[in-house]
Formats: structure tokens, sequence, C-alpha cells
């Protein structure tokens, strides 16, 4: 929960925000009529936003993905923990601390977490006395369908325990698949329910770059890519090897544990395994892989028989490192202002210049500062946000070669009637090529700079 709190880092809450006011609509195309399936999320995140502003969103933000790792640990109450792993896991977190945005996926965690409580008890009770349980997790697969195209999850994690009964008791069949089916049914129950059910499948699509408009989404954004590209590519690298190294470490584990005795294998740990080839297939998947593995983890039988300057080094090394790592957080929040927003992530002196400033052709920005963009000024209609699934792969490819092809893009802006561009100059600042050639042009001419942004405004040359 503390590791949470750090200011709004991730641009997509603004115009998620800024959906919840109403549909925005950026002026270049739209590939076809996408399903709003974070509608509930979105509903929210502005009622928060609307009591407290971006505080209060970090620290709701911080409330949820506490809930999270205390739903997923609840099975674990009864259970005593060592310090060495409490330890290595909490240090662990720290490292992956700014996955935790508030973001949709929050949510699929959340009701993930309550279906890794609830879902067992449907197996281990009789008759009627698990209908109550069953309507219960329909309604909040129902919910789920409107927060995040992720709601498949849901019937996964039902599957997996279903196929768990199946393989203990080998009867049941056809009522643990009908189970399975009520779930993957909540879909239609909403508007749009045929486009709603197909969500996650384009997701998946994205993920693994099937088709040829995923291969650009998947290839073009840091966070879906494996966490072996990225580390090659020298990114993130200490959250890169340890999101490599805890994944495979869980994954041989728990195959071996599933190899000794298959019938006796729990649901967890085949959930385990499925958590960690989604964190080593994508970066962004990590985050539903740790939580299965703090369970993991604090479920391993401790050694019994250890050398006593074992147990002594096991006893104090450990809190040397929880103290360590809370030493670290607390110097980590010494930069962060009382705003909770990331003026270098977002243009939020630009946004209020360019509102007072306004300019009469058509504005060109780059995707991590469009939702923050029409959320500040929603009047000004933006080129792009962070909502890539809504483009095409033409449209998107195109895009992503501009800061290597300044020519390509200078055609681009002359014919679409563009006369205003905002450039980011610190986070993601790969536009300097486009930027020089603009001010080289003549035709563009810096109106505003800041630390972390530049506008540039088309010069009337009549």
């Amino acid at each position: 929960m503390l590791f949470s709190v750090f200011p709004l880092t991730d641009t997509d809450i603004w115009w998620h925000l800024a959906c919840a006011r109403e549909w925005v609509v950026t002026w270049t195309p739209v590939r076809g009529n996408i399903v709003n399936v974070h509608e509930f999320f979105q509903q929210v995140v502005s009622f928060v936003y609307t009591l407290g502003g971006a505080p209060l969103l970090v620290a709701f933000k911080a409330l949820l993905w506490g809930t999270v790792f205390l739903l997923f640990l609840l099975p674990l109450r009864r259970k005593t923990f060592g310090l060495v792993p409490v330890a290595v896991l909490a240090a662990a977190l720290f490292c992956f601390r700014f996955h935790f945005e508030l973001r949709p996926v929050v949510f699929s965690m959340l009701f993930l977490g309550i279906y890794w409580n609830l879902v067992p008890r449907i197996f281990d009770r009789e008759g009627f006395r698990k209908i109550p349980i069953v309507l219960l997790l329909l309604c909040l697969q129902w919910l789920w369908c409107r927060f995040q195209g992720l709601y498949i999850l849901g019937p996964v994690l039902v599957a997996v325990f279903a196929a768990g009964e199946f393989v203990r008791k080998n009867h049941g069949g056809k009522g643990l698949a009908l189970l399975v089916l009520l779930f993957l049914a909540m879909p239609f129950l909403h508007r749009d329910g045929l486009e709603l059910f197909l969500y996650p499948f384009g997701l998946l699509d994205r993920l693994m770059g099937l088709t040829e408009s995923a291969v650009v989404f998947a290839g073009g954004i840091a966070e879906n890519r494996s966490p072996l590209t990225l580390l090659m590519e020298g990114e993130n690298v200490l959250a890169d090897i340890l999101a490599i190294l805890f994944a495979v470490v869980s994954l041989a584990l728990a195959v071996r544990g599933i190899a000794k005795s298959p019938r006796r294998t729990e649901p967890t740990t085949a959930w385990l395994c499925i958590t960690a080839v989604l964190a080593l297939a994508a970066e962004r998947n990590i985050v539903l892989f740790l939580p299965a593995m703090c369970y993991f983890v604090l479920n391993l039988e401790r050694p019994l028989n250890m050398p006593c300057h074992a147990r002594r080094l096991g006893m104090y090394l450990p809190v040397v490192l929880l103290f360590a790592v809370l030493g670290v957080w607390c110097r980590s929040l010494l930069p962060y202002d009382r705003t909770m927003v990331s003026s270098l992530r977002v243009p939020v002196a630009a946004a209020q210049w360019m509102k007072s400033n306004p300019h009469e052709g058509r504005l060109f920005n780059d995707d991590r500062a469009g939702g923050y963009l029409a959320f500040e000024n929603p009047g000004d209609s933006t080129y792009m946000d962070g909502r890539f699934i809504l483009k095409s792969a033409e449209f998107f490819g195109r895009y992503l070669e501009y800061p290597e092809k300044p020519e390509t893009y200078m055609h681009d802006v002359d014919s679409l009637g563009v006369d205003r561009a905002i450039f980011p100059l610190r986070y993601y600042a790969r536009w300097d090529g486009v930027i020089s050639a603009m001010l080289r042009s003549g035709k563009w001419g810096a109106v505003y700079v800041d630390s972390g942004f530049v506008v540039l405004d088309r010069k009337n040359l009549r």
C-alpha cells in the first residue's frame, strides 16, 4: 500500500477522467465503433477526483493496491510468516512500485482477489449453500465487464479451480463446464454485448502481435514487450532482471510440484504458472503475477533444521533489509509536490497557457499528453491519446515513424492543417529532430517553453 504512494505518472488516467465527463474524440480517424469497456472505472475515479483531486486519487490508488494484496494473502491468515520471505518480497515490491498505477487493471486485480477467496468455497459447499456465492460472483463478473477488458480472467480463474475439482473427484464435469459458461456469458447482459465479449481477444491480439495491426502495437509500446526484450535493449534493467528471475523460479517450482503429484496440485499453483507466463510475455502483466507470487512464496514450507549461525543471520538481515527499503521509500517521497501530478509527464503549465491562447487550426500532440490536454482543455481537439486500440495500424505506424523521419512529419502537418504542436522535452523526449526541423523551416516558432514541454505555432507568413 505504501509503495503505491507516488504522483499520477500514468498519463492514461487523464483521458479516463475526460471520458467520464464526455466521450473524447480526437480529430484524427478512429478505427470502427469501439465499446467503452472502462465506463465504470471512469465514473469511479471521476467521483473520487471531484471529491479531492489528484491527492485523493493517489490515496485511493494506495488503498486499492493494498486491498488487492490483502485479499490474495487472506487465505494464509492462520499461517506464520518468516522474516526472510517478508523482507525479500517487500524489497521486490519496492522495485516494482511504479507498476502500481491507477489503471483499470487495479480493479481487475481487486475482483480477482475476491474470486481468490470465494471461488474455493463454491466447491467446499453442497447444494443450495453454494448458490449465494455463485450469484454474488456473477454480479461481480457483470460489473467487471465494464471496468476493464481483463474481465476474462474471472472465468479463467473459475475454470482453473473447476479443473482442479474435476481432477480430484473425477466427476461433475457438465456442472463445472456450465458454471464457467455462466461467467463467460455475463458480457451479453450489457448493451453492446457481442463487442464486449470479443474485447479481450483484441487485447490478446495486441499483446501477442497476432495480426498486422497488432504487430505495430506490440512492437511500438514498451510495456507490451517482454522483459527479456526490454532487458536486451537496456530499459528498466533492475526491474526486468527481477521480473524474469521471479517468474522463471516461480514457474520452475510450480511445474516441479505439479509433476510430482498432479492430482494433489492446488489450483493456486496452476494460476501462478499462468500469471508467470503472462509476466514473461509482457512487462505490463507483472501486476497480474506479483500477488500470486507473494501468496506462493509465503505459503512455502520453511526449513526446520538450520545451523545456529544461519538462524542468527536469518534474524538480523531481514530486519536490516526492511528498514533499508523503508528508508529508501521515504527518501523517494522528497521530490514529490502536494499536487501529486507529475508536471514533467503531462503539460500542466503548457495546457493552461494553451487555454489562454487559443489557435484556429488543428493541434498536433504527443500521445502521452493527449489525455491530459483533453481533460484540461476539451475545446481543443487532440491529435492522439493513449487509446491506441482506436487507431489503425497504418496511422499508428506512421505516427511512430515521425521522430525518425521529420520530413514525413513536416509533410503531414502541412497537408492536415496543423497550426500548433506540443512536444515533451524530458520524459519520452524523442521529438528533438522534429522540433529542429520545424524551427529550421522558418514556418514555425516556439511560443511557450518550460522545463517539460515546448509549444510551437505556425507563423503567419502573409
